[in-house]
């Protein structure tokens, strides 16, 4: 079964902001069956020139879930508080 990836790539400015939004998360997730894979912290550059520190993984079955979980009223009302910790980029990737 194939599986949709959004991954974030992150560089914090107020971690005490940051840990409530990351706290907060998985309750978003359950309802569109998604789920944290994993959070980190780069460890070294092995190629190129990463643009941000910090990284997240999250797994959806499918895009569908991917769109309606961020569209939702649950991860929309949690998007300022995500501006104001840290500057975010999120894709999805299938695979």
């Amino acid at each position: 079964m194939s599986h949709v990836y959004v991954v974030g790539q992150v560089t914090v400015n107020d971690p005490e902001r940051w840990l409530d939004y990351v706290e907060r998360i998985p309750e978003t997730l359950a309802s569109w069956g998604g789920e944290v894979i994993m959070r980190g912290q780069r460890a070294s550059t092995l190629a190129g020139q990463p643009g941000h520190p910090n990284i997240v993984m999250l797994r959806f079955p499918d895009m569908h879930a991917v769109e309606q979980w961020y569209d939702s009223p649950e991860y929309q009302a949690l998007i300022p508080l995500r501006d104001a910790a840290a500057q975010v980029d999120l894709a999805a990737y299938e695979g």
